[in-house]
């Protein structure tokens, strides 16, 4: 589970959280949902594609990793229940909240909120056609109805991802006024103001995420070339 820790007294430079992993997948999505937000909104629907099928790619990394991966990036070390995040909110509305090493309760819920978001997002988008010029590579799979169907969850889930990325931008601001540098620790993977240095296991094993990558990669491509 991931720890609560103090908030201080931390030596310089840090304590390592985010490994490389995580932290590569994370900036890599960040670019591939920009682009294809933008190629949507400027019809530009061939790049809109392939970007789908590299978010693709990154979310069945980011399932995977989040069972295999360095220790704050499984799921197991951040995803809370309902009391836990109760209690977070609490703390948090009285200006004293418990700090964590990894994600907190309430972040964690805005990260598998987006993660299922955008796993949505790109397969909707396989079965989704605008009966003109663009189709998903798997829609001559299903009929005509269902194809719309998942048209309009893929259009709704746009809206949706634009509402969630708004609210974690900002969490960010918000964590970012309160003195906490979440930006810089996706960066260098390193948080500061914490006094316990237990990095056994963070790193994860650089090996095993470029197997996954790898394969979730030639998955995506796979799919694409159908």
């Amino acid at each position: 589970m991931s720890e609560k820790v103090n908030g201080s007294g931390a030596e310089q430079g840090g304590v390592l959280v985010w490994d490389l992993p995580t932290r590569l997948f994370h900036w890599a999505l960040v670019a591939a949902i920009v682009t294809s937000l933008l190629s949507e909104e400027f019809g530009k629907m061939d790049i809109h594609v392939i970007s789908g099928h590299v978010v693709l790619a990154l979310v069945l990394f980011r399932i995977c990793w989040g069972f295999v991966g360095g220790r704050h990036a499984r799921f197991a070390d951040f995803v809370k229940g309902p009391a836990a995040v109760k209690a977070y909110a609490k703390g948090l509305l009285s200006g004293n909240p418990d700090h964590y090493r990894g994600h907190n309760p309430m972040g964690a819920l805005s990260v598998i909120a987006i993660l299922a978001v955008v796993a949505l997002q790109a397969t909707t988008g396989l079965f989704a056609s605008d009966d003109i010029l663009t189709e998903g590579p798997l829609a001559k799979l299903v009929s005509g109805s269902t194809s719309g169907l998942m048209t309009e969850i893929h259009e709704i889930g746009s809206t949706l991802l634009y509402i969630l990325i708004g609210l974690h931008l900002a969490a960010i601001a918000f964590y970012t006024f309160k003195g906490e540098k979440l930006i810089m620790a996706m960066v260098g993977g390193r948080k500061e103001g914490i006094v316990d240095d237990a990095t056994a296991g963070v790193r994860g094993n650089l090996i095993v995420a470029i197997v996954l990558i790898a394969i979730a990669g030639a998955v995506a491509y796979y799919i694409f070339s159908y």
